[in-house]
């Protein structure tokens, strides 16, 4: 087993790329043309592109969620969201660039259904670097 601890290293020293992030991807069931897939992976080729993150390390997932709302109001609204979690330690202009980022493409990738309000929005998260523990196991055989 191959192990690939992603912590600060002793004598605090950041590396140069640390792994990451996490996106979690949530939508409003009522949006029926939404491709999750295409969008999953187009984030993540925005987020290598950015060169804050080794292309293998980005983990991104999506969840529909049949159950929600929008307001109060009983009018058509649906919602993508994404929360992008990193290392903590990355400055404030970088946080703005990766939730910018992905923000330019949900907005590329999503569109409104005819007469339905769509709010698209990003959080990006900061996960403690100094409890964050990964380890990468490698196939035998």
């Amino acid at each position: 087993m191959h192990h690939n601890l992603c912590r600060t290293p002793p004598n605090n020293r950041r590396a140069a790329r640390p792994a990451m992030p996490h996106l979690t991807l949530e939508y409003s069931a009522n949006l029926n043309t939404f491709d999750a897939k295409a969008t999953l992976l187009a984030v993540n080729t925005a987020l290598a592109a950015t060169g804050h993150f080794v292309e293998a390390d980005i983990k991104s997932r999506s969840h529909r969620c049949d159950t929600f709302a929008v307001g109060t109001s009983s009018a058509p609204r649906a919602f993508v969201h994404a929360d992008l979690a990193i290392l903590s330690g990355r400055s404030l202009d970088t946080r703005r660039e990766l939730s910018a980022g992905v923000l330019a493409v949900l907005q590329a990738q999503c569109s409104a259904p005819a007469g339905v309000h769509l709010q698209l929005s990003v959080q990006v998260l900061e996960i403690e670097r100094d409890s964050y523990a990964k380890v990468s196991v490698e196939a035998h055989g």
